[in-house]
């Protein structure tokens, strides 16, 4: 199995798009990877939620994929995002992943059809036993209408040997607490929300997979840093200074705030797919306002 580190700040990348948003600015995604190893980030997350993946077509997963590759070169992992809710389609999905050359996938909890717990272990063990990588499992119960309860991820871990971490966006301290007291070392966790990566690394998250390290990967990172060393005052400075940013970038749906952000900057256009639509001006302006002298340091 494929050597994988999940910790410190990972970035979920968004998928830019053209002017009318029919196609992907590959320009503009090869220049947000250079910026975010630059900046320190450990890892990166392609095709997840933030990169609007139930938009993009099969032939645009994979080249964004084999492009993240390609460009990363090594330098950081890359993660996929291969989850969805048909069985199938995840696994053919983990497959094709794996075959662009990913160091591993993440599987999300199944969507809409709200499936027992049982269902739940079955969906994702069956993705995580097709492929030979490390599988993290993202635990969303806020879009997936469902959560992976502790016991039924226990099961997973117990069946899946692959299965190395969560993305926990469950908003619950509690829920993490819970699963590293009776996981151990057999999990890492990392924070699916921003504004709660000091709380979650409190009680043993080893990072984030994050939307905000987008504009100041450097800045998420020494937090993380500050609370790996110890350095708990320094790290609720700087987290303390980044929640306005947290907040501001999901006034609206994700990920059209922190696209206006970096269009704003002249990174890449503010479009999104429908069913989403670009942030109003209104909120381009508060963010903008919010982060107006916030430097990367």
């Amino acid at each position: 199995m494929t050597e994988f580190s999940l910790s410190g700040a990972m970035t979920a990348l968004v998928t830019p798009f053209s002017e009318d948003s029919t196609a992907i600015d590959f320009e503009a995604f090869d220049a947000l990877i250079e910026r975010q190893i630059a900046g320190g980030i450990s890892g990166l997350v392609v095709c997840g939620t933030t990169a609007e993946s139930p938009t993009l077509s099969e032939a645009e997963k994979r080249e964004v994929l084999s492009r993240a590759v390609r460009v990363a070169a090594g330098r950081v992992p890359v993660m996929a995002g291969t989850g969805s809710n048909n069985t199938t389609s995840s696994v053919a999905d983990a497959k094709q992943a794996a075959a662009s050359g990913v160091q591993a996938v993440m599987v999300v909890v199944p969507y809409y059809n709200k499936p027992s717990q049982d269902g739940l272990v079955a969906h994702l063990s069956a993705v995580a036993r097709s492929v030979d990588l490390p599988v993290v499992i993202y635990n969303i119960p806020g879009r997936a209408s469902v959560s992976l309860e502790v016991t039924s991820l226990l099961r997973v871990l117990d069946a899946c040997p692959n299965v190395v971490g969560l993305k926990d966006a469950s908003g619950d301290v509690q829920y993490c607490q819970e699963l590293l007291g009776q996981s151990g070392d057999r999990v890492d966790v990392m924070s699916g929300d921003d504004p709660l990566l000091v709380p979650l690394m409190s009680v043993g998250a080893a990072g984030v997979i994050s939307v905000t390290s987008h504009l100041f990967p450097r800045r998420i990172s020494n937090i993380i840093v500050a609370m790996n060393e110890g350095r708990l005052a320094d790290a609720r400075v700087g987290h303390f200074e980044m929640l306005p940013v947290h907040r501001a970038l999901f006034l609206e749906p994700n990920p059209a705030p922190v696209k206006a952000a970096m269009a704003a900057r002249g990174w890449m256009k503010a479009n999104v797919r429908l069913p989403l639509v670009a942030a109003s001006a209104e909120t381009a302006s508060r963010i903008a306002a919010i982060t107006e002298g916030v430097t990367d340091q």
